[in-house]
């Protein structure tokens, strides 16, 4: 029987510790292998949200659906995705868990290396490319994003035949992309495994790991405070209704998730659970949620702001207002861009870090150990983004009037 990729992972960090402690400077040559996994992961970045974002843009922007419906739905999940946002960022400058991890000075990042944050007219200058080609090359994803966005609105303005055509290699495009990104996950034990030899070599130190557990800590409680706070209040103020009834309605499909930690792959059980037990129409429910499994990730917008803002801690580099509200905007459009498979908030928190100018050879490490230990806080951002959606639907069908009575 083969083991869960998280227990691979586990099992990977504990083999790496062991083989570093045991062959000591001998055990150099396998580090590799976590730059090679840091440097796939990378590349996936800019196909997989080009495709992600035309084919979810593309596949929800058509005429018919650019309504009042289609406002309601696109207001409720920026909305959300943004109080987690500044849920997050609040709570990671509050604990400041990558303090923890009390580099030396002379491991510490210089704070040079950090992209100085722009007026707010450069910012706004900068998203829109000059040229898209250029932009996609360089990997400039603020310009990437924003270029997606557009062409996935224009594709779906489009005649039908052209439509027709396009629109299935977009969506062909972006299944192949998860794919690929679904394989390269898969190698996280043997990237895992070559940095944490990396990490043992350099000697990080007992902080680094408590840095990690206060890691996990913040982001638990941002998404425990979203999940029983923020949610539950959204559904009071507008369903006038016990918010635990909802968590009944929707046990199914929270249970479904946190087994697979896929939004995509829970969308069946999702819609079948708001549908029958919440009372809302196929009508509604087969619009929200298809484009909530896609756009509304309100755990993973979470995760990916304190994870940036935890990296600059371990490096040692005080993020500014600037650079913060730049995390804050760059979290909310990477959230749309990411796919609905587990471990893939891993992925476009690149488009973030790259977005602050945050490199150097830390990234690869403190990255690779938030792998390692991501998979419980993955399924646990799962729970998050379905019961959000489910919130949504449930609002959006009784401000349409199709709420029928729900079990």
């Amino acid at each position: 029987m083969k083991l869960k990729l998280h227990w691979q992972i586990l099992i990977a960090m504990a083999a790496g510790t062991v083989f570093a402690l045991v062959f000591g400077e001998n055990s150099h040559w396998i580090e590799p292998l976590g730059t090679i996994f840091f440097r796939l992961l990378k590349m996936v970045v800019v196909p997989l949200v080009v495709f992600s974002i035309t084919a979810g843009v593309a596949g929800v922007g058509s005429p018919k659906n650019l309504g009042r419906l289609g406002l309601k739905t696109v207001s409720y999940y920026l909305a959300t995705s943004l109080i987690a946002i500044l849920i997050g960022l609040t709570l990671v400058n509050l604990v400041s868990p990558g303090t923890s991890a009390e580099l030396r000075e002379d491991r510490a990042a210089p704070a040079e290396i950090l992209e100085k944050p722009a007026s707010v007219m450069d910012q706004i200058l900068r998203i829109i490319p000059v040229n898209p080609a250029a932009a996609i090359a360089e990997g400039d994803m603020l310009a990437i994003i924003f270029f997606c966005i557009l062409f996935g609105l224009a594709l779906a303005q489009s005649p039908r035949g052209i439509r027709e055509k396009l629109l299935p290699l977009v969506e062909a495009g972006f299944q192949v992309m998860m794919q690929l990104t679904h394989v390269i996950i898969g190698l996280a034990p043997l990237g895992v495994f070559g940095l944490i030899v990396k990490m043992v070599n350099q000697n990080m130190g007992a902080g680094f790991f408590k840095a990690v557990g206060l890691y996990m800590f913040t982001i638990a409680a941002g998404l425990t405070l979203h999940l029983f706070v923020v949610l539950p209040l959204i559904y009071f103020v507008f369903m006038k209704r016990n918010p635990i009834r909802q968590f009944s309605h929707m046990a199914g499909a929270l249970a479904t998730v946190f087994a697979t930690s896929s939004s995509l792959a829970t969308l069946p059980v999702t819609m079948e659970c708001v549908e029958r037990n919440a009372g809302v129409s196929n009508k509604i429910a087969g619009f929200v949620l298809p484009m909530g499994a896609t756009v509304n990730m309100d755990g993973t917008a979470l995760f990916e702001c304190v994870g940036v803002l935890f990296i600059a801690q371990v490096m040692g580099i005080p993020l500014g207002i600037e650079q913060q509200i730049l995390v804050v905007v760059t979290a909310l459009l990477a959230s749309i861009g990411t796919a609905a498979i587990p471990s893939a908030g891993l992925v476009t928190i690149f488009i973030i870090l790259d977005a602050v100018g945050l490199q150097g050879p830390l990234v690869p490490l403190v990255v690779g150990t938030m792998l390692a230990v991501d998979r419980p806080l993955d399924m646990y951002r799962g729970i998050v983004n379905i019961f959000s959606d489910s919130v949504g639907a449930v609002i959006i069908a009784k401000s349409e009037g199709e709420v029928q009575n729900p079990q």
